[in-house]
């Protein structure tokens, strides 16, 4: 079989306003066990069917940080950049509950470009609003990345001729 890579984008391919929509992942059980495992969190609210009943939603949730986990994952497909590394949550909310069954993707949009290493780089801040199936906003927030800019020939620059 024949897989076609998408391409990844690199700093100066990225401009204000572009906006992605990422895979959808349903949440699952067994993801919100694994990840009490792998945190340590085994909070009743996300593992215990019967002592949720008593909690406002009735049954067990998702973590918050389990959302955002894999709101990590979703956003490495749409759009494949050029990351370097995260550089942080500038805010986040988590607005509603990630409930087991639920399928979430993400609309990510670029809110600002910031060059840096004369040109080799620069930081990208993202605006990222998580969705569940029935279009209701369960996260969102602002986070920033450092994506590597397209090598340059000798003789290029950063900023394409007046009048191009």
């Amino acid at each position: 079989m024949t897989r076609h890579a998408l391409p990844v984008l690199s700093f100066d391919q990225l401009a204000v306003g572009d906006e992605w929509e990422s895979p959808h992942r349903t949440v699952t059980e067994s993801d919100v066990v694994a990840f009490a495992g792998l945190s340590g969190d085994f909070n009743p609210l996300h593992v215990d069917h019967e002592a949720a009943r008593s909690h406002p939603f009735g049954k067990p949730i998702a973590h918050g940080l389990l959302g955002l986990a894999i709101v990590s994952g979703l956003t490495s497909h749409a759009p494949r950049v050029d990351t370097l590394a995260f550089l942080g949550i500038l805010e986040w909310t988590f607005d509603f509950p990630i409930m087991f069954g639920d399928t979430i993707h993400v609309i990510s949009r670029v809110e600002s470009l910031e060059p840096r290493s004369r040109g080799r780089r620069g930081v990208v801040t993202w605006s990222r609003r998580v969705l569940n199936q029935d279009g209701k906003i369960v996260q969102q927030g602002r986070t920033q990345t450092l994506v590597r800019a397209r090598v340059r020939t000798a003789g290029e620059t950063a900023e394409p001729p007046a009048g191009e």
